[in-house]
């Protein structure tokens, strides 16, 4: 699938993506958030567990690297991983298991280079103006329907803006 841009014009609308991707989310695989502090990944995050079915507060891991989340029986696994110091630690905090046990949306992806598998999904969000451009690369056979999902985003949001 080629890359696929939306335009998010404010919080609200980083949310609105999150949630019509997590709609479709599969069972496993990883995530990749991408960047610069204050972009929105976090939010973006918030509206996806929330989505999916998690009623308590959602807050980025900086500091313990990772946030589990039980929604029934799936398992959601919310890393961030600016503070890490090298990508080896990961194997320390059991990152194969992970992959096995769930999906796992990754803050700073980047940091876990060499270790931390390639992503099913990757959204890349920017700084545009007042609002965010998300730039979305997905395997097509993992994310059935998001090129459906993400027009149907489009046009509501251009309705609302």
């Amino acid at each position: 699938m080629s890359p696929m841009v939306v335009d998010l014009p404010d919080e609200t609308a980083t949310r609105a993506l999150a949630e019509a991707i997590a709609a479709i989310r599969p069972r496993h695989g990883v995530v990749h958030l991408e960047g610069d502090l204050g972009a929105g990944k976090t939010t973006w995050v918030r509206g996806f567990l929330q989505s999916a079915g998690h009623d308590g507060p959602v807050r980025s891991p900086t500091y313990t690297l990772i946030e589990p989340y039980a929604l029934g029986d799936e398992r959601l696994f919310h890393l961030d991983l600016y503070r890490l110091s090298d990508p080896e630690e990961l194997e320390f905090i059991g990152l194969r298991e992970l992959l096995d046990d769930g999906l796992l949306l990754v803050e700073w992806p980047d940091r876990g280079q060499g270790v931390l598998p390639p992503p099913s999904l990757r959204v890349q969000l920017s700084v545009v103006g007042h609002g965010r451009r998300a730039r979305l690369d997905a395997r097509p056979d993992e994310w059935t329907g998001l090129a459906a999902i993400l027009e149907t985003l489009k046009e509501k949001i251009a309705l609302s803006s």
